[in-house]
């Protein structure tokens, strides 16, 4: 069940935007980021939850896509996402965050994904301008954007490829290469 879960959440960049998501749906996905593990129990991640389409238009362009697909600037209007999670840190809270941030965004896509959607963790965000549109104060920092939505893209993960580039072929499959399990494990003699 969980390799299953595992294998269906992939990084997604195209969805059908006539499919909504509510803001219900996702503090469900949040509240599994809630009660994962949190480096010294600390939990200093928090939230912003974006499900309406004019902030979502808003920060659309201030996310960058896919850097391996050089010639493709992200997908079209009516593939885009219809809801974002801000992933924040307080810094009231704790100044390092830890490996929180990779549990708790694995903890909401895995929950996006039972239910059938997907999303993409974005890193490539104009933190300024998307904590300026969400008004977050100082003592918040933005780490991460998770855009969500129901996949219409086909992703295959590919073994046995050398090149760790993914890419899309001529049917528009985006394909994934993953190292091989035997070249990830360390054997000690």
């Amino acid at each position: 069940m969980i390799r299953d879960l595992i294998q269906k959440n992939r990084s997604y960049r195209r969805f059908d935007s006539s499919i909504k998501i509510t803001e219900e749906q996702v503090r469900s996905w949040i509240d599994l980021a809630r009660i994962s593990a949190s480096a010294r129990n600390a939990q200093p991640l928090k939230y912003a939850v974006v499900t309406d389409s004019v902030t979502c238009d808003k920060i659309f362009p201030f996310l960058g896509w896919a850097g391996y697909l050089s010639d493709w600037k992200g997908p079209v209007e009516k593939e885009r996402p219809v809801a974002y999670v801000a992933v924040l840190k307080d810094k009231k809270i704790a100044e390092n965050h830890y490996c929180d941030d990779g549990i708790a965004m694995q903890s909401i896509l895995l929950g996006a994904v039972e239910e059938g959607y997907g999303g993409c963790m974005i890193g490539s965000v104009n933190k300024s301008k998307v904590s300026g549109l969400l008004g977050l104060p100082e003592h918040i920092d933005l780490l991460w954007m998770i855009a969500l939505g129901k996949p219409i893209e086909e992703v295959v993960i590919e073994n046995g490829v050398n090149d760790i580039k993914y890419w899309r072929d001529e049917n528009e499959v985006h394909h994934v290469p993953k190292r091989p399990l035997d070249e990830i494990i360390v054997k000690f003699t």
